[in-house]
């Protein structure tokens, strides 16, 4: 006689519990092995969260337990709260094509995923590298689609803004025929040509290359792509055209030898924010972050945003996303991977929030988990 009771108050304490917010949220483990609806590991590597009508879609390279190549294309998962991630399939699936762009045994990495309220068009980009070509193409290439989840076709690949030269490159540069052949890499005078331009001016003709990258569409819906260019020496800010589908050949040259790749990028209170990756190959270093009033600079380094254990090594990752949390005006999150060159699909995400210090600089902060409230 005392089912009916215990049914009635198992029913009323969950509903108080929905209407006190008192629930158990789930956590975000940073570094962690991280596991799909299926009980499945997430395979989403270098990749990009869109929100779109009520939920997160996250897009990653589909990484192999052994080699670098990508044998299947671009995953795609969708969530509600950031959490729990259902698995989509592929989004984009690489080609059976002798020949094609993107053949299988192609290189795809960092794809991100804009949408494009004027054309009703979802649009990826990404770095391409040719089927056995290395990673000598240094290809950026796009594709689009009609949903969130795919499939995306593919539509182009190539280097960015053949014969076109930077808005920042003086005209007395332009003709200059500075180059770096016969210099020493790493010299005074090799710092000098290659600050001058002697990399880009080299790339004109075929344009320039691309290789870690990122995209990102401003208040005004201008979108950029961003990417690491010159043997990955030096950043590029690129305008895309309306389509979100190429450039328009507006482009600018930023930290010029500085070596940086992995880029990823914010806006907050009207400054826009980089964090960034020195060139070491999958080991980890140092996150770099920069800063800006406009896109296209000028643009001020300043020390390293990470703060705690392994910050230094930014936690043992590398910078590659730069998350606006929904609903929820100057909440980010700074999504790094932690590679693992031996097992590239075991290499794990380590995923933490962006604060501010009192005069607006952001940093990030170690933590062993926590929850996106």
């Amino acid at each position: 006689m005392y089912k009916p009771l215990l049914t009635f108050l198992a029913a009323a304490s969950i509903a108080i519990a929905a209407l006190t917010g008192c629930s158990k949220k789930a956590e975000i483990v940073p570094g962690a092995v991280w596991t799909d609806t299926e009980g499945q590991q997430i395979n989403a590597h270098g990749g990009g969260v869109l929100y779109h009508d009520g939920l997160y879609y996250w897009y990653g390279e589909n990484r192999p337990q052994k080699g670098f190549t990508s044998e299947a294309g671009v995953n795609v998962y969708s969530s509600p709260d950031l959490t729990t991630w259902t698995p989509l399939g592929l989004a984009l699936t690489v080609s059976d094509e002798p020949g094609s762009d993107i053949e299988s045994g192609c290189i795809i990495e960092r794809p991100k995923v804009i949408y494009n309220p004027k054309t009703g068009k979802f649009v990826m980009w990404f770095h391409l590298e040719l089927k056995g070509q290395g990673y000598g193409p240094a290809r950026a290439a796009v594709a689009v689609a009609d949903r969130p989840e795919g499939p995306f076709t593919f539509v182009k690949s190539g280097r960015v803004n053949p014969g076109i030269y930077p808005e920042n490159m003086p005209e007395e540069v332009r003709n200059s025929g500075v180059t770096i052949e016969n210099l020493e890499w790493w010299t005074p005078r090799w710092y000098e040509a290659v600050d001058s331009g002697a990399i880009a001016l080299r790339d004109i003709e075929g344009g320039q290359m691309a290789r870690d990258q990122t995209v990102f569409v401003d208040d005004d819906g201008k979108a950029y792509h961003i990417y690491s260019s010159e043997d990955n020496l030096t950043l590029n800010v690129a305008e895309l055209n309306d389509e979100y589908t190429g450039h328009t050949g507006k482009y600018v040259r930023i930290f010029p030898a500085g070596h940086n790749e992995a880029p990823a990028i914010f806006k907050h209170n009207g400054k826009y924010w980089m964090i960034a990756s020195g060139c070491t190959g999958w080991a980890p270093n140092e996150a770099r972050l920069m800063t800006a009033e406009n896109i296209y600079g000028p643009w001020e380094q300043l020390p390293n945003p990470c703060v705690g254990p392994d910050a230094e090594l930014t936690f043992k990752g590398q910078s590659n996303y730069i998350l606006p949390v929904e609903g929820q005006p100057g909440k980010f999150i700074a999504m790094f991977d932690r590679w693992n060159p031996e097992n590239l699909f075991d290499s794990r995400y380590v995923w933490l929030p962006i604060d501010f210090k009192e005069d607006g600089t952001p940093y990030v902060e170690w933590r062993d988990s926590w929850i996106l409230d």
